[in-house]
């Protein structure tokens, strides 16, 4: 199934198939985001899509959560009180010690149990992390936690699809939408593409280029950070007059 669902969403990034054409091809083609209702949802106590009640379904231990509850849970996450785009990762000591962890071809238990730790609390802080969550899940393959490891891969493949689903990427208009400006990388990373730069486009757009082999497949891909951009300076408003990178490190 990981393999599945990974391929298909690659296809349709490099496809640049519109929401339409991937709906007959995956079964979470949700098309674009309705923002202005997901943010009245997620504070609302009484919708099904309220923050708290996906977070608690997020992250338990099964596979329930419907399409629609992972894309009102992953662009809910833009709402929170706590939300912040460029905020710093947790424990940035402990995350200095795991990147030559990181850098290995071979890690030991101890190496994979310190990556988890990590994950953990990254996760904790942000749940949405696409980085940690695909550390979780290769820490539970190597330790033989498979029910487990295919628990957390049904959920990041649906916060993929969730991205996928909101464009083709290959004109500002039909653009992708995210909520954190490192998933710009890691969205195509982990569908098989390779990011190699990214550059900013007036108004709030982010094109990250991309190393392909075929010319006929488009050169990169447009990121729309509107609403991300709109949530930081609501919180920093004395930053309006200098935007802030939107850029992801690579």
């Amino acid at each position: 199934m990981k393999k599945i669902l990974l391929t298909l969403i690659a296809a349709i990034v490099a496809c640049g198939l519109s929401a339409a054409d991937a709906k007959t091809t995956a079964r979470a083609a949700l098309g674009k985001p309705d923002l202005d209702s997901i943010a009245k949802a997620s504070v609302d106590e009484n919708s099904q899509y309220y923050y708290p009640r996906l977070l608690k379904s997020f992250l338990s231990n099964d596979t329930t959560m419907t399409d629609e509850e992972f894309q009102y849970f992953y662009y809910g996450t833009l709402f929170q009180e706590d939300y912040d785009p460029y905020r710093e990762a947790p424990n940035q000591a402990l995350f200095q010690e795991l990147l030559p962890v990181y850098a290995k071809e071979k890690r030991t238990r101890a190496d994979r149990e310190k990556m988890l730790d990590y994950a953990l609390q990254v996760l904790d802080d942000n749940p949405v992390d696409l980085r940690q969550l695909t550390n979780r899940i290769y820490v539970y393959e190597q330790n033989r936690k498979y029910d487990l490891a295919k628990i957390w891969q049904f959920k990041l493949n649906h916060l993929l699809l969730v991205i996928a689903s909101s464009g083709s990427g290959t004109t500002p208009e039909d653009a992708f939408v995210i909520v954190y400006p490192q998933h710009e990388y890691d969205f195509l990373n982990l569908s098989g593409i390779t990011a190699s730069s990214q550059r900013f486009e007036p108004p709030y757009f982010d094109f990250i280029t991309v190393n392909r082999t075929d010319t006929k497949k488009p050169e990169g891909y447009y990121f729309n950070i509107s609403e991300l951009l709109n949530q930081y300076f609501l919180k920093h408003p004395s930053e309006m007059e200098s935007t802030p990178s939107a850029g992801a490190d690579k």
